[in-house]
C-alpha cells in the first residue's frame, strides 16, 4: 500500500475512465476513424480526469512514451520556455506517428507565452498534437480556445465515485461501510482523485474497518447527531437553541464553510422530500437510510421554508468570509431560517 491510490488505480485505457462518457466516446470515434485534431483543450474541475484522458489519447493515437511530452504551465509559463517549445515541436518523433505535447494548467501561461503558443497552433507540424488542460477556462484566450477541439469535463457524481472506491477497497482487501464511502464521495466534491486520496489516508490509519464516524473524525467534520440537531432547531424556529448548537460545533474546530456545505447538502435533501416524498430514490445514492428518515421528518416544515433555507445557505457560502468573524455569514443564514415568517 506504498503507492497512493490515485496513481495505482489511474485509468490506462478509455474504457476505465469514470464520469466522462460523452467525451470518451467522441475521442474513441475520432481515433478509430483516424480523424485526429492537432489541438485539444480539456477544461473542468480538478481531479476529473483531464490529464489522464490526455495521456490515454496520446497512446491511442500511437505515440510511445518517449514521444509524449508533459509540461506543467505553472512552472514553465515564461516566453523563453514557450519559444523553446516552438523550436522543439519541429523535431520529428523518434518512432511514433505523432509527438504529443500535454500542457497542464495552460491558463498559467503569460500573455507573451500564449501569443507564442498561438503561432504554433495556427500552423502546427503534421506530426504534432497539442493537448491543453485547464481548471480555469476563463483565463485561456479565445484565440487559443477557437483553435482547439474543446471538451468540458464535469464533476464526477457521488454514485460513480462510490463505485470506484468500492472497487479499490475490494482490491486492497479493506473493509469499508458504504456509508463511509458515500461521505468520502461527498467531501471529494466531484473529484475522484481527492476521493481516492481520502480513502488512502483512511487506509493508512490501520483500522480493521472504516465507518462513517471514522471519516468524519479524519476530516474534522462534526458528528451527524450535532448537524441534525442544528437543522431541527432552525426549522423548529428555535433561534436560541440554533445558536447554541452552532457555537458548540464551531468550538470543536469545525470550519464554517465546511459546515455550511454539510448543511446545504442536508437542506437540499429536505427540499426534495418536501416537494415530493417519491424523490427519496434520488437520495439513496448519497445518504444513509437513517439520514433519509430524518430528512423525511424535517420535510414537514414545508416546501416554502425548505426552499428558503437552501437559498439562505447558498448566499452564506457565496459571501466573502471575514477573518475576524469567519462564521458570521453562516450564523446569519441560520438565524434567518429559524426566524422565518411565511
Amino acid at each position: 500500500m506504498s503507492q497512493v491510490f490515485y496513481r495505482k488505480y489511474r485509468p490506462r485505457k478509455f474504457e476505465e475512465v469514470v464520469g466522462q462518457e460523452s467525451t470518451v466516446r467522441i475521442l474513441q470515434n475520432a481515433v478509430s476513424k483516424k480523424r485526429i485534431a492537432h489541438a485539444y483543450l480539456f477544461s473542468g474541475p480538478r481531479g476529473t480526469g483531464k490529464t489522464t484522458v490526455a495521456r490515454i489519447l496520446a497512446k491511442e493515437v500511437g505515440s510511445y512514451e518517449e514521444d509524449i511530452v508533459e509540461i506543467d504551465a505553472a512552472s514553465s509559463r515564461g516566453i523563453d520556455e514557450t519559444r523553446a517549445l516552438r523550436e522543439a515541436v519541429r523535431t520529428l518523433p523518434l518512432r511514433s506517428p505523432y509527438k504529443v505535447y500535454i500542457i497542464d494548467e495552460v491558463h498559467m501561461l503569460t500573455k507573451e507565452s500564449f501569443n507564442a503558443l498561438l503561432k504554433t497552433l495556427e500552423e502546427p507540424p503534421e506530426h504534432a498534437i497539442f493537448i491543453l488542460a485547464t481548471t480555469e477556462l476563463a483565463k485561456v484566450p479565445d484565440t487559443i480556445v477557437s483553435r482547439a477541439q474543446h471538451f468540458q469535463f464535469r464533476k464526477i457524481s457521488i454514485p460513480d465515485i462510490v463505485r470506484e472506491l468500492a472497487k479499490i477497497t475490494k482490491e486492497e482487501k479493506l473493509d469499508a461501510d458504504e456509508d463511509a464511502l458515500k461521505l468520502i464521495a461527498f467531501f471529494a466534491d466531484g473529484s475522484l482523485r481527492d476521493a481516492e486520496n481520502i480513502l488512502f489516508q483512511m487506509a493508512g490509519l490501520g483500522q480493521k474497518s472504516m465507518k462513517e464516524t471514522d471519516v468524519r473524525g479524519l476530516l474534522g467534520a462534526p458528528e451527524e447527531e450535532a448537524v441534525e440537531k442544528l437543522i431541527s432547531a432552525s426549522l423548529d424556529g428555535n433561534a436560541k437553541e440554533t445558536l447554541e448548537v452552532l457555537d458548540k460545533i464551531l468550538e470543536e474546530g469545525t470550519d464554517p464553510a465546511f459546515l455550511g456545505k454539510l448543511l446545504l447538502r442536508s437542506f437540499r435533501a429536505i427540499l426534495f422530500l418536501a416537494l415530493d416524498q417519491k424523490t427519496e430514490r434520488l437520495l439513496e445514492h448519497e445518504f444513509t437510510a437513517d439520514e433519509i428518515g430524518f430528512f423525511k421528518k424535517e420535510s414537514a416544515a414545508g416546501l416554502a421554508r425548505s426552499e428558503y433555507a437552501v437559498r439562505q445557505l447558498i448566499e452564506a457560502l457565496r459571501a466573502p468570509a471575514d477573518d475576524f468573524i469567519a462564521h458570521l455569514p453562516l450564523e446569519l443564514a441560520l438565524i434567518k431560517i429559524a426566524t422565518y415568517v411565511k
